[in-house]
């Protein structure tokens, strides 16, 4: 597969897994299960096209306002899937990231995220963030909080410096968010990140989206011209 130039990390909102499984006359388990090996074929997408970086929106801080069977539900297939994966993750050398606020996640999924984070730490063919509990305002507070607690001067405080606090340190910038099921909305994602990220809002459920819809979102990428607050 042709490397996709000048693309180095998609977001994700995976929308629609509920929807998804309504319209199947299905409970939303079966939407989850169904989008949950979708992000695993996109994955292999993006490894195919040497993109290196996926951040992937798995359960956000306002989420907890869902009914409990469904949170209990996501918690569990979180656990499952990250230990299910480990062997592709070791295979594919894909390091896992998650990020968020992991003190609100019960013991089995935080043990389970620093045993997979550990395993994977060196890996550098592709890094997955997995986003549990996560919102960008969050993210910016805790980067706050952070730079008060190393006792930064004022004059030293700059966007580099915000960006070496926040949960996506280690990566570039985002080049697309992408956010499938129809919706068009931040939903509160990666807002610092994604200031200047390329923005695609689809209607396909996510589910459903294959891999020639991720075809189309990066012909369309390609044709954008990127100003970043430049002119013509």
């Amino acid at each position: 597969m042709e490397k996709t130039e000048q693309i180095k990390h998609i977001v994700l909102l995976p929308d629609g897994n509920r929807r998804w499984a309504k319209q199947k006359n299905k409970g939303f388990e079966f939407g989850y299960q169904k989008g949950y090996k979708n992000i695993s074929n996109l994955c292999d997408w993006l490894i195919k096209r040497k993109i290196l970086f996926l951040t992937v929106f798995g359960f956000s801080t306002e989420n907890w306002k869902r009914p409990k069977n469904q949170i209990d539900y996501l918690m569990r297939l979180f656990d499952r899937a990250l230990i299910e994966n480990l062997e592709n993750f070791l295979k594919n050398k894909i390091r896992v990231n998650v990020i968020g606020n992991k003190d609100q996640l019960n013991d089995s999924l935080k043990n389970t995220i620093k045993k997979i984070e550990k395993l994977t730490k060196n890996n550098k063919k592709f890094v997955l963030n997995l986003a549990v509990n996560y919102g960008g305002k969050w993210d910016i507070v805790e980067a706050v909080k952070k730079i008060i607690r190393s006792k930064k001067p004022a004059e030293k405080i700059n966007e580099k410096l915000i960006n070496s606090f926040l949960s996506t340190k280690n990566c570039p910038e985002p080049d697309l968010f992408v956010r499938t099921g129809g919706e068009k909305r931040l939903s509160n994602f990666l807002l610092w990140q994604t200031a200047y990220s390329e923005v695609f809002f689809v209607d396909r459920l996510w589910p459903d989206f294959n891999e020639k819809d991720l075809e189309k979102v990066l012909k369309e990428f390609k044709n954008r011209q990127r100003r970043f607050g430049g002119g013509e």
